[in-house]
């Protein structure tokens, strides 16, 4: 018979249903099986309840629909074996109204059939027993939702850890109590190395035998474990409609095999002694993980960039250690998330929306370091200033422009603002020395928190309300501070020549 269909909850055990004292059910025929569960209570006094069943049901009766002559043919049989056909996981009969007690008959072929039989004193309602039922089943519920959300932040911290692969496996093995194992892309021949966790080394290997990379856990016999590698075969990548999980079972163990990535090859394998209703959530979140380690590793980028970091606090010039990172020009981009405060996840989210995995997470604002090739977009929930391209030794000055255009677009309340280009104007006339000489020597009675003000201030207009939400502060500490450029520079501020030439010195002179 195909399994019974059953909820997306955790089942209960009938041995829990048996210990509540309130209810007062008693088991009379039938096996003690310690390990039967319930899926959900119902009440029928149907003499066939078979159409009505969908399987894992406890079954409640009063007796209605027994004739006065049943206890003499096979009435009992007949009705007991076809709650068993239809999958029913027990039954249980009522005292009242109909019954005193519970027919002799009922109870003899209960035993025949294997199907636990529970009495059900007069005082306890069906609809008291249902309610028991459900009353446990939430309580297993969520104790599973609260086993797989442990079980997911252990995960997650093990895949920040110096040795993410094992630890990952390691976790994982422990959570589902079996074996956690990592097979890489065929062509690959294992050799263990290591206590607990197999460090694995590709190799030339034998066609068709998955590849051993690491592994964690109490390692199966040679049964299960190669009942598993062929599991992993399944999921393999081999072309259109290929699964990317599946799972058997082998010698008494549940063995469950997850395609990681996308067409890489590997594939991640567990046995385990028995499967919960969450293994396959906590397997699901270790296969993203470890997809995501997998292909890193892969594609050599994580190895790249930690190159790039390294030459870079060594000395290396930024343009040296460019290709390194890909791409040819480059974008800075700043983030500033409307929910505050932002955490790393989000921020590795954003770079992986704008396509970069080159994230810096400071406290207020997230950088982001964008192949030029890859316009960025809006994205929900952020605020980003995006600068012009530039090469790596420009880099400090489009990070500069990056911060100025958050600013605009905090002010503007836009999504994205860029730092675009401008069509040719009068002051490209000069010579960009002589401009930023003149720039220099106008603006040198301000410090720079007071520039960075009349600078926001004049791009807005002189809005002070805009002006103090550019620049994350109150409308009186702007007119302070314009107050005091005014007073600095020895100028009236309200003239449109003044503000002119003021424009025209803090675009050319860099603080």
């Amino acid at each position: 018979m195909p399994d019974p269909a059953v909820p997306p909850t955790p089942p209960v055990a009938l041995s829990a249903l048996l210990a509540r004292e309130d209810l007062g059910l008693r088991q009379i025929a039938g096996p003690t099986d310690t390990n039967t569960v319930i899926h959900w209570a119902h009440t029928s006094e149907m003499a066939d309840p078979y159409p009505y069943l969908l399987g894992g049901e406890l079954l409640l009766s009063a007796g209605v629909h027994i004739p006065e002559a049943a206890g003499a043919g096979t009435y009992f049989d007949d009705y007991v074996s076809r709650i068993v056909a239809a999958g029913g996981a027990a039954l249980g009969f009522g005292l009242a109204p109909v019954h005193d007690t519970v027919p002799r008959a009922l109870v003899e072929a209960c035993d025949t059939y294997e199907l636990p039989l529970l009495e059900v004193p007069p005082q306890t309602t069906f609809s008291g027993v249902a309610r028991a039922v459900w009353q446990l089943m939430a309580q297993a519920r969520h104790a599973e939702l609260r086993r797989v959300t442990e079980a997911q932040q252990s995960l997650a911290a093990a895949a920040s850890r110096p040795d993410p692969v094992r630890a990952v496996l390691r976790q994982l093995a422990q959570r589902v109590g079996g074996w956690a194992v990592l097979y890489g892309p065929e062509g690959a021949e294992s050799t263990s190395t290591g206590r607990g966790a197999d460090v694995r080394r590709p190799e030339a290997a034998s066609a068709g035998r998955a590849a051993e990379v690491a592994a964690a856990g109490r390692e199966p016999g040679d049964v299960v474990r190669g009942a598993l590698a062929e599991l992993a075969a399944v999921v393999r990548p081999s072309g259109p409609g290929t699964p990317t999980s599946a799972t058997d079972t082998a010698a008494g163990t549940h063995l469950a095999a997850y395609a990681l990535g996308a067409g890489q090859g590997f594939v991640l394998g567990v046995a385990a002694p028995h499967r919960d209703t969450g293994d396959h959530t906590i397997a699901s979140v270790a296969a993203v993980l470890l997809s995501l380690l997998t292909g890193e590793h892969q594609s050599g980028s994580g190895a790249a960039r930690s190159s790039a970091l390294v030459r870079l606090l060594l000395g290396a010039e930024p343009e040296a250690v460019a290709p390194l990172l890909g791409g040819g020009g480059w974008l800075v981009v700043h983030g500033s998330p409307d929910a505050q405060p932002c955490d790393p996840v989000a921020a590795a989210a954003l770079g992986a929306a704008l396509g970069s995995p080159l994230v810096d997470l400071a406290r207020d604002v997230v950088r982001v370091l964008v192949p030029a090739d890859r316009e960025p977009a809006p994205q929900p929930g952020w605020t980003l200033g995006v600068s012009a391209p530039a090469t790596p030794r420009d880099w400090p000055a489009a990070d500069t422009q990056a911060a100025r255009a958050l600013s605009r677009a905090r002010a503007t309340r836009a999504p994205l603002h860029r730092h675009g280009t401008h069509r040719p104007a009068l002051t490209d006339l000069l010579s960009p020395g002589e401009a930023e000489a003149h720039a220099r020597a106008l603006l040198a009675p301000l410090t720079p928190p007071l520039a960075e003000t009349l600078r926001t201030w004049l791009s807005l207009h002189g809005s002070w309300d805009r002006t103090a939400v550019a620049l994350a502060v109150h409308r009186n500490t702007v007119r302070q501070r314009i107050a005091r450029c005014a007073a600095l520079l020895g100028t009236d501020l309200d003239d449109p020549d003044v503000r002119m030439e003021l424009w025209f010195a803090l675009r050319h002179g860099e603080r």
